[in-house]
């Protein structure tokens, strides 16, 4: 099983007052059945963020992340998910979705690039300077990002996990998993939501 963001994350499952389920958490009141724009994603994701309560419900594994599916605003899909010291996505993108994160505790570092890269047709791609963005957000902080959105997700404490809150809209219809070396993007497989469900 795979995450929409990571190659080697551990899935867990959340007991709730009547019965071990498979993680899934309701989104707040209010929230509309109409397609969320990315502000109400933003919303979404910060307000959750709050939520000492199911931050907490989150089982930390040592060595892989976790995560429980949430459900998000208008149909989206949204995730609350762990990381522990030292772990990340590699370089996945997000194909037609567009989004938002927030970190919940801990600091993740996300790289992305500003360029939109072909759709489809492509193997390898030698990117131009200046492309690279970095930033790192704290607890608190989020990010809202638009279609075909790449990056790197990264949790560079040596000894404290990160939590963080994700939401897409559309749901994953595929992510592209890429290998980068200096300036060369390769694409190393593309994954639909039946190879992580």
């Amino acid at each position: 099983m795979s995450s929409p963001h990571s190659a080697v994350p551990t899935a867990v499952s959340v007991p709730s007052p009547s019965a071990p389920v498979a993680a899934t958490a309701s989104a707040p009141a209010g929230s509309s059945a109409a397609a969320p724009t990315v502000a109400e994603l933003m919303d979404f994701v910060r307000d959750t963020a709050r939520d000492e309560a199911l931050i907490a419900s989150l089982p930390l594994d040592p060595e892989g992340r976790t995560w429980i599916r949430l459900d998000g605003p208008g149909g989206s899909e949204a995730w609350l998910i762990g990381w522990p010291p030292g772990t990340g996505t590699g370089w996945p993108d997000l194909a037609d979705s567009f989004g938002a994160f927030t970190t919940a505790s801990g600091a993740l570092k996300e790289h992305s690039l500003a360029v939109r890269l072909p759709t489809d047709g492509w193997k390898t791609l030698e990117l131009t300077e200046g492309v690279d963005r970095s930033r790192v957000l704290a607890t608190g902080q989020g990010r809202a990002f638009g279609q075909n959105h790449v990056h790197e997700v990264l949790n560079e404490s040596t000894d404290a996990h990160a939590v963080s809150v994700h939401a897409y809209y559309p749901p994953l219809p595929r992510i592209r998993r890429f290998s980068r070396t200096g300036a060369v993007l390769r694409l190393e497989q593309t994954e639909r939501p039946e190879d992580w469900q």
